[in-house]
């Protein structure tokens, strides 16, 4: 039996329910010129509990077909995106 495929990729979309978008950058090195160029592809995966929040870093697995895009699903979180502060302001100037 084959092993699974595995990537690494930061969410970009979790607008729909149990389903993120993963962007996957990786180096190819051009065949003749010799440098590295990023290659981007999206992937829609299944987020069983809608954990995943735009940003994160998460381990997607190959999976069967689970709809007419998704073919992975979100196996771990590794990293979580960090939460941004806003400040409130009153208004009132000093």
């Amino acid at each position: 039996m084959g092993k699974r495929k595995e990537y690494i990729g930061t969410v970009v979309s979790n607008k729909m329910d149990k389903t993120v978008v993963v962007m996957v950058e990786r180096l190819i090195q051009h065949p003749l010129y010799k440098k590295y160029i990023k290659r981007r592809k999206k992937f829609m995966a299944h987020d069983e509990g809608n954990q995943c929040e735009i940003g994160d870093r998460v381990l997607i697995e190959e999976t069967r077909p689970l709809s007419r895009h998704k073919r992975w699903r979100v196996k771990r979180i590794l990293e979580r995106a960090p939460k941004l502060e806003v400040e409130e302001t009153t208004g009132e100037e000093s």
